[in-house]
C-alpha cells in the first residue's frame, strides 16, 4: 500500500474547484453572491467568451479590509460564520472567501477593493500563486478579474460545452438571482452587448420585466400568505400566459435561488384545471422562513437546500396562488371587443333523430385532388360564425388530454411506414357526439375519430410545407417581437440556423428580443407569435434536436392543434369532405401519435353482436 501522505494547499483546492467551480457559470454565481452579501446596490458583470477568457464582477458593497485581503484567498476562511451554531443560522449565500481559492487556483485572479474611509488593497493569484499584494487607489466596493478559466486543468476544459451554452447558463443564474433581488440593480454585458438590466428599486414585477419583458409583467399576480412558519410572496402569471417547460418557475428561499421539485409542483397544482395539458406558468415565489427550518449544506453549489415542513409550505403556496386567481376574472385579455353568440340548445343525444341515418346514402366519390388546400386552410367548407365548427376553430389551442409531447412521437413517426393500401369506399350516414363520424360499405360498419382523422390530413400536409422551406413567405405589416430569458435567447441564436430549415427567421432585435416580420404561408393569421413560441419550445426541450426530428415535430404539433376537437358537430358535406380528404393521405389509418383513425366492425361481426350467429359450444 502507497504511503499516506498530506496533500499540498494547492491540490486540495483544485480539487475544491472541481466541487464548486464546474464552469463559467459557477465562477460567476459565487462571485456575485459574495457582492450581494457585501450588501451591494449595484453589481456589474462584464463576460467575454462565455467567461473563459474574462469575468468581471464589479460591486459597490462594503469592500474587504486591507488586513483581511490576502486571508480571503485562504480556504475555510469566512466572514459569515464564527461558531457552530452559526452553521445551522445561515442568513447569507455565501461564505466571503470560501469560493475564492478554488476560483484562483484554476485561473488568473486580480482584486481591488477598498473599505470606505481606508485605501483600497490590489491582489493578483495566478493559479494559486500569490504575484503581487499592494496598496492601490480604489473606489469603496470590490471588483474581481478572473481571466483564463481552466487554463492550467485542459482536463477541465473538455467538460465545457459551446460557448452560447456556457452563456446560456451564465444568464440563466444572473436572471434567478436578479428575480431574488429586486432591491439591487444587476446589469450583465457579454462581449458588449447587455444581455440583463435591472432597475434595482425593489419592485419584483420590474425586476420581471427586465428578465421576461413587459409583456410577461404586465400578466403577473400579486402573491401573499403567511403561517406561523413561513411567509410567501412573489408574482405569478395569469392562466392564459404559459409555457412549455418548468423552467420558468422560480423558488427563492431566504434570498437564494433553490431547486425543490415538491414546490415546483406545489405552485402548478395551485392553478387546478386553470392550466392547459403540458403546460407551465411564469412565477416568482419568495420564502421568508427561520434558518432553522433549512440545511443549505447538502450541495456544495447550495442549490439544493433540504426543507423542514416542506408539506405545510406546499399548502401554503398553493393556498396563496388559488387566492391571487380569484381576484381575476378567467377571461384572457384581448379578446374583450369579441361579440359571443350563444350557441342554441341542442337536443338531448340520447334522441335517435341527432343520428341523421339516411336509409339511401350516398357513397363518396375519392375525385377530389391531392391537396385540397381550402380544406386545410379554412379547417372545412366555409360555414357561418355560429356554428360548432367555427368554435372549435377558436378553441385550437387547447390540446387534447391524450396528446403525447411532439418531440416524443417524432421519434417514432419518423420510421413510421408508409401504408399502400386502397382506403375502402365508404357510405357516411351519421355521427354521434359530435366525435365519431359513420359509415358503411358492403364490409360492414365503419367507425371514425374525427379528429384523429383531421391530424393525419393535416400533419401530412404540415410535413410537406414545412420540409419545402422555399421564398413563399408571407409579410406582416406590423412586425412582432418575441421576448425571452437571456438564456433561451442565446440558445435560440445558436440553433437559428435549424429554424431557418423549417421557414423561421428571427432578427436578433435589442436586448433579450427577436423580431419577426416574415413567416410561411401555412402559419394561421393572427397566431403567428403562437405558433413561433411553441415551435422555440420545441426546439429548447431539447438541446441537441436534429432538423429532421424538429420538422416532425413541428407538424405533429400543428396538425393537433389546427384540428377539429371532439364534441363538436358536424354538418353532413363537411363529414363528407374529411372524409374525402383522409383518402388521400398516404397513412389513412393512423394519426401522428399512433392512435387508430378508424375502426371496423365487418358484417359477420354485427351478426354475432346480434346473435343472428351464433358461437360453437
Amino acid at each position: 500500500m502507497a504511503n499516506i501522505r498530506e496533500l499540498s494547499e494547492h491540490l486540495t483546492n483544485q480539487i475544491a474547484a472541481g466541487e464548486v467551480i464546474e464552469r463559467p457559470a459557477s465562477v460567476v454565481k459565487e462571485l456575485v453572491e459574495n457582492a450581494i452579501d457585501a450588501k451591494s446596490t449595484q453589481i456589474d458583470i462584464l463576460v467575454e467568451e462565455a467567461g473563459l477568457r474574462k469575468i468581471k464582477v464589479s460591486d459597490n458593497g462594503n469592500g474587504i479590509h486591507p488586513d483581511e485581503v490576502s486571508l480571503a484567498f485562504e480556504r475555510h476562511a469566512t466572514s459569515k460564520i464564527y461558531t457552530q451554531e452559526d452553521l445551522f443560522r445561515i442568513h447569507s449565500l455565501g461564505f466571503r472567501g470560501e469560493a475564492l481559492p478554488s476560483i484562483a487556483s484554476v485561473s488568473k485572479v486580480v482584486m481591488e477593493t477598498a473599505v470606505e474611509g481606508l485605501p483600497g488593497s490590489i491582489i493578483q493569484i495566478e493559479g494559486g500563486t500569490l504575484k503581487k499584494h499592494q496598496a492601490h487607489g480604489a473606489r469603496k466596493g470590490t471588483t474581481i478579474t478572473v481571466e483564463s478559466l481552466f487554463y492550467n486543468t485542459p482536463a477541465r476544459l473538455k467538460y465545457v460545452r459551446t460557448l452560447q451554452t456556457e452563456l446560456a447558463n451564465i444568464t440563466d443564474i444572473m436572471n434567478r438571482i436578479a428575480l431574488s433581488h429586486p432591491e439591487i440593480a444587476f446589469r450583465l454585458i457579454h462581449d458588449g452587448n447587455t444581455l440583463l438590466r435591472t432597475t434595482g428599486n425593489g419592485d419584483l414585477k420590474q425586476a420581471v420585466a427586465g428578465v421576461y419583458g413587459t409583456q410577461v409583467a404586465r400578466k403577473m399576480l400579486n402573491i401573499e400568505a403567511e403561517n406561523l412558519d413561513f411567509r410567501i410572496s412573489g408574482q405569478v402569471s395569469m392562466p392564459e400566459v404559459t409555457r412549455a417547460s418548468r423552467n420558468y418557475l422560480t423558488v427563492i428561499m431566504n434570498g437564494r435561488y433553490i431547486r425543490n421539485f415538491a414546490l415546483q409542483k406545489a405552485i402548478v397544482d395551485g392553478y387546478g384545471s386553470r392550466l392547459m395539458v403540458g403546460r407551465f406558468p411564469i412565477a416568482v415565489v419568495n420564502i421568508d422562513t427561520d434558518p432553522l427550518l433549512l440545511d443549505v449544506n447538502v450541495h456544495p453549489s447550495k442549490k439544493e437546500i433540504r426543507i423542514s415542513k416542506e408539506n405545510e409550505l406546499s399548502g401554503l403556496i398553493m393556498e396563496a396562488i388559488q387566492g391571487a386567481l380569484k381576484k381575476v376574472v378567467s377571461i384572457p385579455s384581448g379578446v374583450e371587443n369579441l361579440t359571443f353568440k350563444r350557441k342554441p340548445a341542442e337536443a338531448p343525444i340520447e334522441k335517435t333523430e341527432q343520428i341523421q341515418v339516411e336509409f339511401e346514402p350516398t357513397p363518396i366519390k375519392w375525385e377530389l385532388p391531392r391537396r385540397n388546400s381550402s380544406l386545410i386552410e379554412e379547417e372545412f367548407l366555409p360555414v357561418t360564425e355560429t356554428e360548432p365548427v367555427r368554435e372549435a376553430e377558436e378553441r385550437i389551442d387547447q390540446p387534447p388530454a391524450h396528446r403525447e409531447s411532439s418531440l416524443k412521437t417524432a421519434e417514432r413517426v419518423e420510421k413510421e411506414p408508409i401504408q399502400e393500401q386502397s382506403f375502402p369506399e365508404l357510405y357516411y350516414f351519421g355521427q354521434m357526439h359530435g366525435t365519431y363520424l359513420f359509415a358503411q360499405n358492403e364490409k360492414g360498419l365503419y367507425m371514425i375519430d374525427q379528429h384523429a382523422a383531421q391530424e393525419r390530413i393535416k400533419y401530412e400536409y404540415y410535413r410537406e410545407e414545412i420540409a419545402r422551406v422555399s421564398s413563399d413567405l408571407q409579410g406582416l405589416l406590423i412586425p412582432i417581437t418575441i421576448d425571452l430569458p437571456g438564456d433561451e435567447y442565446m440558445r435560440v441564436i445558436e440553433n437559428q440556423d435549424k429554424l431557418a430549415e423549417i421557414g423561421i427567421f428571427l432578427e436578433p432585435f435589442g436586448s433579450n428580443t427577436f423580431l419577426l416580420d416574415k413567416h410561411p404561408t401555412w402559419f394561421k393569421a393572427g397566431q403567428e407569435e403562437a405558433i413561433v413560441r411553441d415551435v422555440l419550445a420545441m426546439l429548447l426541450e431539447e438541446d441537441k434536436i436534429s432538423i429532421k426530428k424538429l420538422r416532425e415535430a413541428t407538424a405533429i404539433m400543428m396538425s393537433c392543434k389546427r384540428s377539429i376537437k371532439a364534441n363538436h358537430a358536424l354538418q353532413d358535406h363537411e363529414a363528407r369532405a374529411l372524409l374525402a380528404e383522409l383518402s388521400q393521405t398516404k397513412n389513412p389509418y393512423n394519426c401522428p401519435h399512433g392512435r387508430p383513425v378508424l375502426v371496423h366492425l365487418s358484417n359477420q361481426d354485427m351478426e354475432k353482436l346480434f346473435k343472428r350467429i351464433q358461437d360453437p359450444h
